[in-house]
């Protein structure tokens, strides 16, 4: 019985050893594998930014709250906190400290800007969807939008339908254009559609009365009234109708085929979702007060909520 038991006890240190011997194995062969991604050659916009010194953002002049200008002309938002965690990990991945430059783009000229390498990455209130993902990569959905109108109060507009034979003011280079022209012919509702270069514009031809709505994503167009309702210091003469027109999720655009800016845009994303950050940013854009001291008092949607749920799941 003596016997048997040292016998099994020898068996059992065995394979206690062949099983110690087989982790330190793989953790190994894990630890080379990251070492041999750690060691490989910087390429892409990785390779960019590290030689550079420095990170190129591109924002947007009034896409409020993501990405838009205070009253020093400094580029703040959403988006904006977003990218400069990103600006971080970037960092990082290329052992530099990374400074960062800013850029002015439209929604117009956005996509060449990161396409041509103008801007390492855009960060505003660009929708990712599959046509625009066949010239540039985007992140991990950041927020979900959708097109709707805003109107003066008072005005018989509540819906598409209502817009037959009127001026819609869209902002060139959207979603929100392709949106409006797609129901004007399907719906035989021949829209004068007017074309502007950024959303301000756009919402001047509303205030202008050269323009009966402004279709754009709706959180912009809820943004566009608050900063309007703290410059006038009363209540706002515009209101947003109408149901979802388009399904927008929103993403930071950065070049395509670069598997080394994606590894580091999705991870970041992911270690965002996994402590919290972006639910902290989301209230304190959406929430709180601007600074212009009004606030979009805008809950986040059952979609984006899944969606951050999801993200914050680690990859195996």
């Amino acid at each position: 019985m003596t016997m048997n038991f040292a016998c099994s006890a020898w068996r059992l240190a065995k394979g206690s050893m062949a099983a110690g011997l087989f982790a330190a194995a793989a953790l190994g062969a894990g630890m080379s594998s990251a070492q041999a991604q750690s060691d490989a050659p910087l390429a892409g916009t990785l390779a960019k930014v590290r030689n550079a010194g420095a990170v190129t953002i591109g924002y947007r002049e009034s896409s409020i709250p993501f990405s838009y200008l205070n009253d020093r002309k400094e580029p703040i938002g959403y988006s904006i906190e977003l990218c400069k965690q990103l600006v971080d990990a970037m960092s990082e991945a290329v052992h530099k400290t990374l400074a960062t430059k800013w850029a002015p783009v439209t929604a117009a000229s956005r996509i060449d800007a990161v396409a041509n390498g103008q801007v390492d990455i855009e960060c505003g209130s660009t929708t990712s969807n599959l046509e625009r993902q066949k010239r540039v990569a985007f992140s991990p959905t950041m927020f979900v939008s959708g097109t709707k109108l805003l109107v003066k109060k008072g005005s018989p507009v509540r819906d598409y339908r209502d817009l037959a034979g009127k001026a819609v003011a869209v902002t060139a280079g959207t979603t929100n254009e392709k949106t409006m022209r797609d129901l004007s012919e399907r719906f035989k509702l021949n829209l004068n559609i007017v074309v502007s270069a950024d959303h301000a514009e756009s919402f001047g031809l509303v205030k202008a009365g050269k323009a009966d709505a402004f279709a754009t994503d709706d959180v912009l167009l809820y943004g566009l009234i608050a900063e309007d309702k703290a410059a006038t210091k009363g209540p706002s003469d515009y209101q947003v109708v109408g149901d979802f027109l388009s399904y927008d999720p929103y993403g930071v655009m950065y070049r395509k085929n670069d598997q080394q800016m994606a590894r580091v845009v999705n991870e970041a994303f992911e270690t965002l979702a996994q402590d919290g950050e972006i639910q902290r940013q989301y209230k304190r854009w959406f929430l709180r007060k601007l600074p212009s001291g009004i606030s979009l008092d805008l809950a986040m949607s059952p979609q984006l909520e899944t969606i951050l749920q999801t993200m914050a799941v680690k990859s195996e």
